[in-house]
């Protein structure tokens, strides 16, 4: 009897979480790729092989909000149709209507971890990388339609007009590193996107290029510019890259590297402190360097605090699907309501709202260093304590 009743609870969970998994995923795919193709101008081409680098991301905050909302659905009518009190005449303890629930989280919960992960180690950087190698067709499509396109990566285009691949009378402006201003004019140009060297290729003919400090040159006839792309198909740099952006697989090893660098930098400032005083040069103490010093240990300590929190982080929003159908199920229960919207404004919103502000809170104070990296668990363990509180009110009905 107890197997039939747990095949029964799963299939209908399973079933409204599913379809609730679908459109809520569908939703966010919608609003992330709608976002980049707004923002970045791509084709339709490129829409589609963004759609697999977006779905880590969706998944990752759409499975936790389904399992709840399934949970709180189904134990929900089970409730406000008697199933649950039949169940309970028969001798089956409430508790074990709710086990499965408890179950299917339990195996949910990590794999929103491994999502999470790979959003960040395969996801962004691929929407990056698609993004990139659409550069040259984005750059035409504004081209053609608004005379002008201006690129994250520090240069802004304008032409008189656009015929086919021939720009007509484009003038380019590059913000260089030290911050100066390079301006580039020609009669007609074209552009080309070399993956390769990361490089966007300007194809000119007749140009002059105006730069910083009174540069001036002209070019007569044919003549080919390479615009710098920076490092964005390269492999990102672990020590300067953000914890965020880091699988749990790096984050161990760059944590320790971290505080390497920390110690080391602090030694430095007590060797800059030791000599200023030895030589009685007590202005170089609060001078530039020894600032210099001081905000880079300051720099060194929060990223190692936010380095110390970002597993934390994860593991924490990964179990929130324990935590919510920990909560979900008995309060559904007790609520007696098969109303999708009734389930919806009393138990799915008020768990998420509380939920989300307490995992802000924490998450907040602990990068910041001012709690410890476990603070992030805030919102889980007040969930928790909640959920076995009603568990326990379940179980005494």
């Amino acid at each position: 009897m107890t197997s039939r009743i747990t095949r029964y609870i799963v299939g209908e969970i399973v079933k409204i979480f599913v379809v609730a998994l679908f459109t809520l995923t569908l939703l966010i795919l919608l609003i992330g790729v709608g976002r980049e193709l707004l923002r970045e101008g791509l084709g339709p081409l490129s829409v589609l092989q963004l759609l697999p680098y977006v779905l880590p991301l969706s998944l990752q905050h759409s499975v936790p909000a389904t399992a709840l909302f399934s949970v709180c659905c189904v134990y929900g009518r089970m409730s406000a149709d008697g199933e649950v009190s039949t169940i309970k005449a028969i001798g089956v303890s409430p508790l074990q209507v709710i086990k499965p629930a408890l179950v299917f989280a339990v195996v949910l919960s990590p794999c929103v971890v491994v999502l999470s992960d790979l959003t960040v180690s395969w996801g962004k950087p691929g929407v990056s990388r698609v993004v990139l190698q659409s550069l040259e067709d984005i750059a035409y499509r504004f081209l053609q339609s608004q005379h002008t396109y201006s690129s994250s990566h520090g240069f802004t285009i304008h032409v008189q007009d656009v015929d086919g691949r021939r720009l007509i009378h484009p003038t380019v402006k590059i913000r260089s590193r030290n911050g100066s201003l390079i301006e580039l004019t020609a009669r007609e140009g074209s552009l080309r996107l070399d993956s390769d060297a990361e490089t966007l290729v300007l194809h000119v003919t007749d140009s002059q290029v105006e730069g910083g400090g009174g540069f001036e040159g002209i070019w007569p006839g044919e003549t080919e510019f390479r615009i710098s792309l920076g490092k964005a198909l390269r492999k990102r740099d672990v020590s300067s890259a953000s914890p965020s952006a880091l699988s749990l697989l790096e984050i161990g090893p760059e944590t320790i590297a971290q505080e390497r660098r920390t110690r080391q930098a602090i030694g430095e400032l007590a060797a800059h402190t030791g000599f200023a005083l030895l030589g009685a040069r007590w202005e170089e103490i609060a001078g530039s360097g020894g600032v210099a010093l001081e905000e880079k240990i300051k720099g060194s300590k929060y990223r190692m605090a936010k380095l110390h929190t970002e597993p934390w982080r994860r593991w924490s929003q990964g179990f929130s699907c324990l935590c919510f159908v920990l909560v979900g199920a008995p309060l559904a229960i007790i609520t007696r309501t098969a109303d999708y919207w009734t389930n919806f404004g009393i138990c799915f919103l008020p768990t998420m709202v509380l939920y989300y502000a307490l995992f802000i809170l924490g998450f907040d104070q602990a990068k910041s260093g001012a709690w410890p990296p476990y603070a992030v668990w805030l919102g889980n363990l007040v969930l928790i304590t909640i959920g076995i509180t009603l568990l326990d009110r379940v179980r005494r009905c």
